[in-house]
């Protein structure tokens, strides 16, 4: 039923592939398979899998392609009814995968089941309890460093998931596609939200799917704050319904103004000048981008999409 894919790259060297796959096996909810898609990794990720999961099904880039494209060679090779996308650096709660399961029968038509990821080291604390996105077109998390206490059990402002645990129907990813592979890192389950919602898919949230999550463990830094910054701005372009571009794209363009104004005021910063150099590149990749907006599906209606977003 569930095939779930878990791209990797050394994830032994930092300790993190072997909680991962243990708390997996501890999992109530027992119809799965494990895909892991290991990122030419250069520790031996691929000689633990293959003396302690030796029944896994491991996918071996040849070479370091990034985590979209490791995402999208697991779901091709995914044989599951739900695709379930689960970070290398998290530990599932053992009922995470049950939880999902009602979730989506819950809501049969929904084209994806939105987790809750809290922080692996203060476990009692969010990190994303939901994504959201606002009109001024910057997406975050619901929740982010507060402490748990059910505020965020229901689905209100809920806009998509977290790309760190997530489940898809595989039949909505064939139709709208996985996850944008000219994005690079970040931002990209933001886009995929927005195709999931552009296509008037329902979206389902299950707060007791929980995964404990060790926030960058993998990432971060200058090269995470220059496809941050570039990023907002592609996905802008490639999926903001033209209505409410005409509605809000003044709070869209002060949006970015103050990214890039507290960017100049860090500018000593590695982290502040990358997230320029991304907001520059961002916008000298607008044609190309915009250009692809006759790719996407677009079924729910602006006023569908509006209810969904945070003024």
């Amino acid at each position: 039923m569930f095939s779930i894919i878990i791209p990797n790259w050394n994830g032994v060297r930092l300790q993190l592939l072997p909680t991962c796959l243990n708390a997996l096996s501890a999992q109530t909810y027992r119809d799965f398979e494990i895909i892991v898609v290991d990122d030419c990794s250069t520790d031996d990720s691929r000689e633990f899998l293959a003396r302690e999961y030796p029944d896994m099904r491991v996918v071996a880039n040849e070479k370091n392609l990034g985590f979209a494209p490791s995402v999208n060679a697991g779901i091709r090779a995914a044989r599951g009814e739900i695709v379930v996308l689960l970070n290398n650096d998290t530990e599932a709660d053992p009922e995470w995968l049950a939880e999902i399961a009602r979730a989506r029968d819950a809501q049969p038509r929904a084209g994806m089941v939105v987790c809750k990821l809290r922080l692996f080291d203060k476990r009692d604390h969010i990190h994303s309890a939901g994504d959201f996105y606002r009109v001024d077109g910057t997406p975050g998390n619901r929740g982010v460093w507060e402490k748990d206490a059910g505020q965020y059990d229901d689905a209100r402002g809920v806009f998509g998931a977290c790309g760190g645990a997530v489940a898809y129907r595989k039949t909505m990813l064939d139709e709208i596609g996985g996850f944008d592979e000219a994005l690079g890192s970040y931002c990209e389950d933001v886009d995929l939200n927005w195709r999931a919602r552009l296509a008037g898919y329902a979206i389902a949230y299950a707060p007791r799917a929980i995964v404990y999550h060790k926030v960058s463990a993998t990432g971060g830094g200058a090269l995470a704050s220059f496809f941050v910054g570039r990023n907002f701005i592609w996905v802008i372009a490639k999926n903001y319904p033209r209505g409410l571009w005409e509605k809000y794209w003044q709070k869209i363009l002060r949006a970015q103004l103050r990214i890039t104004f507290d960017a100049l005021k860090s500018w000593r910063g590695a982290a502040a000048r990358a997230r320029l150099r991304g907001q520059l590149a961002g916008v000298l990749g607008l044609p190309r981008w915009l250009a692809r907006r006759r790719d996407v599906i677009r079924r729910a209606s602006d006023a569908e999409i509006e209810t969904v977003l945070i003024q």
